[in-house]
């Protein structure tokens, strides 16, 4: 036991940082939100650097439903990266109305998301999965008086419970029909003749693990709930639990799906495709920045779905670098909307509120633009790197009609990236005044953003590639 715990150290600081917060708030009331907030910063800052202490150890732990490898540290650290810089970016939001309960439940949901990168065992996936959830729900509807929040909470949590239920549906077949709940059993048994029960288990389990990637046809929560939620929780939600999913996923499909390819592998074509598709054409006639970015989302995850199809360890590289990229580029283009305040100082979501942005704030007008291209994939900024690696995963595991599907189906995003582009520099200017001035931490990650989003991103690739290839490795 003390061996185990010696190897879950980012999960114990999580706890424990978690636990802290929540009591400094239970005892202390919002009066001193600074201290909360600071407490949760130096949590994650602790969870990140023991998550890097354990890099290249490769181990499992508690009976081995939990594994300690440079997958899970790869996936972590974004999570605990995005996590943090949601925290850091909700007090001006708020603008007083921020209370102690925002940092603890984003700590909690840390230490869900952890587990969901890190399980080997179906039990401790589920575990983790809800344990995010259950954070999630609360962050959802944080703003009470808000009645969108509190519409995207419930939408959120009914469909949630949905999903749920679908995936223990799965759980129960899997284990009814191999016996055990520990993926490399459910593996071996994989590897021989599948009955119905076995692959209607692959069905639903990959149905439930859809909705949290919000992978269509199972993405009909996104919308509301992006453009409900307050800004600084979408921005949390579309980042962190959006990576903590795909790897959970990744894990499931090569760890315990593995030796049936020929089943799970037509569920993740279709859910690819479908996600691609609609994600393009769903967004083209939206008028709520939010709600663009969702269906954006949408997209990003089909190409990702790409990767994993090829099913290949060149394929999950590919995945791993794409959720690094579309990390930096969906944090920083929800940090440009975060600074989009009227003159009264209200959020400004309208799509038709940016015309004219490059004559009033013409440094977030070009972040932004930054940002889409890079969505969009447009080479040379580096958006187009991690879709390149996925197509090429593609085209080498010999899914040429995927690839070349997926990359006619992104010339139909491209439209909707360029349409906010063309209307923040070639239409007239709105009447939407602009407040000016931003905090310091927000413009740093928005420039910091766009920068490695350049060209300069190219640079870093040999270092990207042994990162990507190191916890990729793990799972083959």
């Amino acid at each position: 036991m003390s061996a185990d715990l010696a190897l879950i150290w980012p999960e114990l600081i999580l706890t424990i940082g978690g636990l802290i917060t929540l009591m400094l708030g239970t005892f202390m009331g919002d009066r001193q939100v600074g201290i909360y907030q600071l407490s949760a910063l130096l949590t994650l800052a602790a969870a990140a650097a023991a998550v890097v202490a354990l890099f290249g150890v490769e181990a499992t732990v508690f009976s081995g439903t939990l594994s300690v490898d440079s997958f899970g540290g790869f996936a972590k650290l974004l999570i605990y990266a995005a996590s943090f810089v949601c925290i850091v970016i909700a007090p001006r939001f708020f603008s007083g109305g921020m209370r102690a309960e925002y940092p603890t439940l984003i700590l909690f949901a840390a230490l869900g998301m952890g587990i969901m990168a890190s399980a080997r065992d179906l039990m401790t996936l589920y575990v983790g999965l809800e344990l995010n959830s259950l954070a999630a729900y609360v962050l959802a509807s944080f703003m009470r008086t808000d009645e969108r929040s509190s519409e995207a909470g419930l939408k959120y949590f009914v469909l949630g419970a949905l999903a749920s239920g679908m995936l223990l549906y799965g759980i129960s077949l899997l284990y009814g029909f191999s016996g055990t709940t520990d993926f490399a059993g459910i593996a071996k048994v994989m590897g021989g003749e599948l009955n119905i029960g076995l692959i209607f288990g692959i069905v639903f389990v990959l149905a439930g693990l859809g909705f949290k990637i919000s992978a269509v046809p199972f993405h009909m929560w996104t919308p509301d709930v992006y453009e409900g939620a307050p800004t600084p929780v979408t921005t949390f939600f579309a980042t962190a639990p959006k990576v903590a999913a795909m790897a959970l996923m990744t894990r499931v499909v090569i760890d315990a799906m593995g030796p049936a390819v020929g089943a799970w592998q037509q569920i993740v074509i279709f859910l690819a495709l479908a996600s691609i598709i609609l994600g393009a054409v769903g967004a083209i006639g939206q008028k709520n920045i939010k709600r663009l970015l969702a269906y954006s989302s949408i997209n990003n995850v089909g190409f990702m779905l790409v990767g994993l199809a090829a099913g290949t360890q060149q394929g999950v590289e590919g995945v791993l670098t794409y959720l690094l990229v579309y990390m930096l580029t969906t944090l920083g283009a929800f940090l440009v909307v975060l600074r989009l305040r009227d003159a009264d100082g209200n959020q400004v979501e309208s799509i038709a509120a940016m015309a004219g942005l490059s004559q009033r704030r013409p440094g977030l007008a070009a972040a932004m633009a930054v940002f889409l291209f890079s969505l969009a994939g447009i080479p040379p900024l580096f958006g187009f790197w991690p879709k390149y690696l996925v197509f090429e995963a593609a085209v080498n595991a010999n899914l040429v009609p995927l690839a070349v599907a997926g990359i006619v189906a992104s010339v139909i995003g491209a439209f909707y990236y360029i349409a906010i582009i063309k209307t923040m520099y070639f239409d007239d200017k709105s009447e939407t005044e602009f407040s000016g001035g931003g905090a310091i931490v927000e413009d740093a990650v928005i420039t910091a953003s766009a920068l490695w989003l350049s060209v300069i991103g190219y640079l870093f690739i040999p270092v990207l590639a042994v990162l990507s290839a190191s916890a990729a490795a793990v799972l083959f």
